[in-house]
């Protein structure tokens, strides 16, 4: 299939819906962080908006390489993607801790986080062994073969989180888990199999948190658990209720409509960073609730809606776990980031997808929808559905 029929094949309705929300995204970073940029970098208030233009251009011409490869060509380069990710995760750990968390790799003025990127190499990891392994890891008594494979699975989908967790970076940990975890649940693996396998990464889990327990005398760092205290945050005003109260405060000026676009009080030093992973809050303030409907909740809603429906219609079992692990990728990111602010869940983190403002989720993000695109594009061209 040339690029000109893939191109044509892309689904146009996922396609509009990602350049509205990234275009709505960066008139959302030009207001939020007007304040920093002034103050902090001592710039013009577009500072941020185009550092991340620039971000979105090189972005968009990587995830144009991406899309250009058929995706039963991705086992050619994954496994030495995989090995850079993973070598650059270890890195991390010889890094200055930034925000408690060394996973961060900083060089000059420029800065990177490999476990964004790390995201869309595990789901195409995975869902190509799944492709390539399908009949031996559905055998309901696997060979030695099979268990093989089954390791490898195993060893694709979690040695880069088990990293990720003990460079403190619980967020992105969880996410990357929680997309390993549901992929693995939809996998070709035999329910038997999957049981004790299950059963398996309970006990190592718990045997990894004991470890972790005598050797350090914590399971998580003191920051991190101070997270889980997220209930009625205004009452720790002072402590680790602070970015949550504000956030609340935002919410509550907002109101219906909002105080109108760049009219935010709390982006002025009550919330750190606010078009970063606070960002919703000040949408919500500006923009007011029933705009963040409309031009935030109901775009991610269908986004996920299209991306579910390319995964069950894949051509491909490994076009339909792409499409799968991707779209829970993007679910968990909301979820997360969203319950944070609203205090429902802890505050750990992490970007807004389309809208936060950063280089690492941004290109991640971008690769993991090429991939999707190039999933849409191959089954409108094959009409042939997996059984």
């Amino acid at each position: 299939m040339n690029i000109k029929r893939a191109l044509k094949n892309m689904d146009k309705p996922l396609l509009f819906l990602t350049i509205f929300m990234l275009g709505f995204g960066l008139l959302n970073i030009v207001t939020s962080s007007s304040r920093e940029a002034v103050l902090v970098n001592k710039a013009g208030v577009y500072y941020y908006f185009y550092r991340q233009m620039g971000i979105l251009v090189a972005s968009t011409i990587a995830a144009g390489l991406v899309f250009a490869f058929p995706t039963k060509t991705y086992k050619v380069f994954l496994p030495i993607a995989y090995v850079v990710v993973l070598g650059l995760c270890v890195v991390c750990f010889y890094q200055s801790a930034k925000r408690g968390a060394n996973n961060w790799i900083v060089i000059g003025g420029f800065q990177f986080q490999p476990s964004e990127l790390s995201k869309p190499v595990i789901i195409a990891s995975l869902a190509l062994l799944f492709d390539q392994f399908y009949d031996k890891l559905s055998d309901k008594i696997l060979n030695n073969e099979g268990k093989v494979i089954l390791t490898l699975v195993m060893f694709t989908g979690f040695l880069i989180p088990a990293l990720v967790f003990l460079q403190k970076d619980l967020g992105t940990a969880s996410i990357i888990v929680g997309i390993v975890f549901v992929m693995l649940v939809f996998s070709p693996i035999a329910k038997a199999t999957k049981q004790k396998l299950f059963t398996f990464l309970i006990i190592l889990g718990l045997v990894g948190a004991l470890t972790l327990k005598v050797a350090k005398g914590s399971i998580l760092s003191e920051a991190q658990l101070s997270r889980f205290d997220y209930i009625n945050p205004c009452s720790k005003y002072e402590k680790n209720g602070y970015q949550v109260c504000n956030a609340y405060i935002a919410f509550n000026d907002g109101g219906m409509f909002g105080l109108g676009i760049g009219k935010s009080k709390q982006k002025y030093s009550y919330i750190p960073e606010p078009h970063t992973d606070s960002i919703f809050a000040i949408i919500g303030e500006e923009w007011g609730v029933l705009a963040s409907l409309a031009f935030v909740f109901i775009p991610l809603l269908v986004i996920l809606y299209r991306i579910m429906i390319i995964a069950s219609k894949a051509s491909t079992v490994r076009g339909r776990f792409i499409s799968l692990g991707v779209g829970v990728g993007i679910f968990l990111h909301i979820l997360i980031n969203l319950g944070g602010l609203l205090g429902i869940l802890p505050l750990t983190g992490v970007p807004l997808p389309f809208l936060s403002y950063g280089g690492s989720y941004t290109l991640g993000l971008m690769i993991s929808l090429a991939m999707v695109q190039r999933v849409a594009a191959e089954t409108k061209m094959k009409k042939i559905k997996v059984s």
